[in-house]
């Protein structure tokens, strides 16, 4: 299994939780989504995972997401 970690910018409450876990479940290969409001930044977890479709799901959700960040 692998994570992938993000910042992602625009978060402000549960509904943004909730907005950006839907859409990156989505994604194939994502087992779990863990989104810290706090921090501002979303780590995926799970095989096979695409950074492209990651990132487009983050950004369909209405927010943006800067590049990978490391572990």
């Amino acid at each position: 299994m692998t994570q992938k970690h993000y910042n992602v910018t625009g978060m402000s409450c549960g509904h943004c939780v909730a907005s950006i876990t839907e859409e990156v479940r989505e994604v194939a290969g994502v087992s779990e989504v863990v989104v810290d409001l706090a921090a501002n930044t979303v780590t995926v977890h799970g095989t096979g995972l695409d950074d492209e479709r990651l990132r487009a799901a983050i950004v369909e959700a209405g927010y943006e997401v800067g590049d990978p960040v490391p572990a």
